[in-house]
């Protein structure tokens, strides 16, 4: 006890003495600040030290100069902070983006569709041109015929609808009917009690939301008649795409900077050749599907196989999606109307026409054109679907896959450009990134 007490009085005593020194420290530096007079310890030293016992006035103490605070932050520092508001402003640009696009989704859809349609009916408009036809005949005789095509495959669909709807119903109550009897001997122990005691709650469900119901409905009318409208947008910008499309694109040139002109005028058409045979594979390989899927449910006896058979075609525009919902809609359509073993035959043929199309007909129709990663693709499709519904699922494969053209080619073409001695495309380093290369960092090239 008495060492520690002694050593913790020699530590008091240094402590003490240590703030003896720094006061007579401090008391020096403010004498010296009021007198103006330079350190003794300095004035000592040298030729300065003659120069400050020479008589005359003092000179001023020359304070150090302090550097610029840009210049003390580390270059790794000062480019993420860079990167870091960019990102931000991206962000904030694509939400705002995305925010006007709710609002006027009607309108996007509809052009977006045009563009696809146009896709699909250029190269007709081109063949009828080199027949000899003037562009007006050929685009007027391309966008009647597209169009005709498209509302009798529509009509046809309704019309199979309409003519099965009784027979099907008639199936559906059997097949439930069948379905209770096999819940009823299956080792569940399910009685039938508790199945009408499920009927009755989903009776007394449908009876007490009829406003529900109701106001869905009126919904429904609310939705027809937007899908209406876009249906005539998408058919009058598929007419001046198809007419006017080349002086459309020229006028778009015409809104971006020159510097970057040559190069989006470059990876335009890529990005359209891009969109063209996306088209066109998408168009076959969902052709394809629809016979030999719709083939296989019309020989297992399945009811309404060709409106099965349309809605194969048209939900193969949704990549990976499209065909599962597709496939799935056929085998409980198989399930509850022949029953189990059709429905899984009706699963076999789907798997099988699936397996062809993903392994063969997308890699030798589509081919590298419009190669994208299928993990691109399902997020692209889940975004396409939380943005505007299946309209945005259906545009955004394509539009990933333009995107990722153009990105390309504008890589290739500024490595080029570089290559040649032309320098980089758009401004060098500026702001608190251009300190380290006006101070020649190494790594802080100007083209970088």
């Amino acid at each position: 006890m008495a060492k520690r007490e002694g050593w913790l009085g020699r530590l008091g005593s240094r402590l003490n003495r240590m703030e003896a020194r720094l006061d007579e420290r401090r008391a020096e530096v403010e004498a010296e600040a009021r007198s103006g007079l330079p350190h003794p310890v300095a004035a000592d030293r040298g030729p300065a030290a003659a120069a400050a016992r020479a008589p005359g006035p003092a000179p001023a103490p020359a304070l150090p100069e302090r550097p610029d605070p840009v210049s003390v932050v580390p270059w790794g520092m000062r480019v993420a902070a860079e990167v870091s508001w960019r990102l931000l402003l991206l962000a904030g640009m694509l939400w705002v983006l995305m925010k006007v696009i709710s609002e006027v989704r009607l309108v996007v859809l509809a052009f977006a569709a045009a563009m696809l349609v146009t896709a699909l009916l250029q190269p007709f408009v081109v063949r009828l041109r080199k027949l000899g036809l003037p562009r007006g005949l050929a685009t007027a005789v391309t966008a009647i015929l597209g169009f005709v095509v498209i509302g009798l495959v529509g009509w046809f669909v309704v019309w199979q609808v309409m003519e099965n709807l009784d027979d099907l119903s008639d199936r559906v109550r059997d097949g439930i009917n069948e379905l209770k009897l096999w819940a009823l001997d299956s080792p569940f122990h399910v009685t039938e009690k508790q199945i009408n005691d499920i009927a009755k709650n989903l009776s007394e469900t449908i009876g007490t939301n009829t406003e529900q119901i109701t106001s869905a409905g009126l919904q429904g009318v609310t939705v027809l008649v937007e899908v209406l409208t876009g249906i005539l947008l998408a058919m009058f910008s598929t007419l001046f795409l198809l007419y006017d499309g080349k002086r459309i694109w020229n006028w778009t040139l015409g809104l971006v900077p020159a510097a970057a002109r040559p190069g989006v005028a470059g990876a335009g058409p890529r990005a359209w050749r891009t969109l063209t045979a996306y088209v066109r594979g998408t168009v076959l390989v969902a052709l394809i599907d629809a016979i030999f899927i719709g083939l296989g449910i019309y020989f297992l006896d399945v009811p309404m196989a060709v409106p099965l058979a349309v809605f194969i075609f048209l939900f193969a525009f949704i990549p990976l999606v499209g065909a599962v919902v597709s496939g799935a809609l056929a085998v409980v359509v198989a399930l509850v109307t022949q029953g189990v073993f059709t429905a899984l035959m009706v699963l076999l043929v789907v798997l099988a026409v699936q397996q062809i199309e993903g392994h063969v007909l997308q890699p030798f129709i589509l081919g590298r054109a419009v190669r994208v990663h299928p993990l691109a693709v399902v997020l692209a499709v889940a975004a396409g679907g939380l943005i505007a519904g299946i309209g945005g699922a259906v545009v955004a494969v394509p539009l990933v896959a333009v995107t990722n053209t153009a990105v390309g080619y504008l890589r290739a073409y500024s490595r080029e450009q570089l290559h040649m001695g032309h320098g980089a495309i758009g401004p060098g380093p500026h702001g608190a990134t251009a300190v380290g290369s006006a101070m020649g960092e190494p790594g802080n090239d100007q083209r970088a």
